[in-house]
């Protein structure tokens, strides 16, 4: 078995899933522009390679690319659109303001699960701030704003289909990766996620991507977007697969000291000559905070699904089919 989860009976049928997608999408939305003071733009499905924008996530994963015709550079999918956002409200001269956008990305390196596809669908989100701002207060401010939309969409949800089982905690619990690793030191990463997470439901695991006391870090982050001391993950616990799902990975970004620091920890200075970094070296662009939120892993969690192939339409390996099939989960 990929995944092992007992006694799944789904609670919808088809057309009811379909609806319940798009109510908790809707909702959620509106809840987080009002939450965050955001509105909505345009986004690029595609960018040019040699820009600097795209997000290379871990820094192994290998964007899909290709080329067009009458474009003289290589063109890559979107991992994300971490870079891109801080340079839209540039262009688009925001001052204390904040945008969000759908993100839609190809991951073909992702290794596929009940929570994992290669289709990759979030709220992408960014805002201004002050630089006075960039301190911890201000980044659990916005995790517990993501998390207060989440709790009022799901209340608004189990008003309109009460066979659902409500399960959010709005209260966040914060903790660092470090003290994470204080408290197990004889699990990994992910273990230590898990057991944290069922304990206290609502995480917010602060401070990824620079190395633990224990020789690695929590997970790693590219460097030039997230302050690494100013970032975290929002995680639930989801009783359904009994899982620490991460729901959000958000920070405020680099300032040019952070930069710096973090691209010769990662031993990736060249970058210092793409038109991005250079912006931000020089100024050009402006102090925010900012990450993406899964739009099918929130519909996972609060449609009680078993399956993120539940609510989103993707493609997955061959033997999973059956054994979802056998296990009652209907893929779209």
């Amino acid at each position: 078995m990929l995944w092992s989860i007992k006694d799944y009976k789904d609670k919808l049928d088809y057309i009811e899933t379909e609806r319940y997608i798009k109510f908790v999408k809707d909702h959620f939305e509106n809840s987080l522009a009002s939450e965050l003071g955001l509105i909505r733009v345009s986004a690029p499905l595609f960018l040019r390679k040699n820009s600097g924008l795209n997000d290379d996530l871990n820094g192994i994963e290998r964007p899909v690319k290709f080329d067009a015709k009458n474009v003289e550079d290589e063109l890559e999918v979107v991992h994300s659109l971490a870079k891109w956002k801080r340079s839209a409200l540039k262009k688009y001269d925001f001052k204390n303001m904040g945008i969000y956008t759908d993100m839609n990305a190809i991951r073909r390196d992702e290794i596929v699960d009940n929570i994992h596809s290669f289709y990759v669908d979030q709220w992408d989100w960014e805002k201004v701030i002050a630089k006075k701002d960039r301190n911890v207060d201000t980044f659990k401010d916005y995790v517990i704003r993501i998390v207060r939309a989440l709790k009022n969409t799901e209340q608004a949800l189990i008003k309109e289909c009460p066979k659902l089982d409500s399960f959010i905690e709005e209260e966040v619990t914060f903790i660092t990766s470090q003290d994470l690793e204080d408290m197990y030191p004889d699990l990994d990463a992910k273990a230590r996620e898990q057991v944290f997470t069922k304990e206290h439901k609502t995480v917010c695991i602060m401070q990824i991507g620079d190395v633990l006391k224990g020789g690695k870090p929590h997970d790693l982050r590219a460097p030039d977007y997230d302050d690494w001391s100013l970032n975290g993950d929002i995680l639930i616990y989801d009783p359904i697969v009994d899982k620490a799902i991460e729901i959000s990975s958000m920070g405020i970004r680099v300032d040019k000291e952070a930069l710096l620091s973090q691209l010769k920890k990662a031993r990736v200075e060249e970058r210092l000559s793409l038109p991005y970094h250079q912006d931000l070296i020089n100024g050009r662009l402006p102090q925010t905070i900012g990450g993406g939120i899964g739009q099918s892993r929130i519909c996972l969690i609060l449609l009680n699904k078993a399956h993120v192939g539940e609510v989103q339409a993707s493609v997955w390996p061959k033997g999973m089919y059956d054994e979802c099939k056998d296990a009652g989960i209907h893929l779209l």
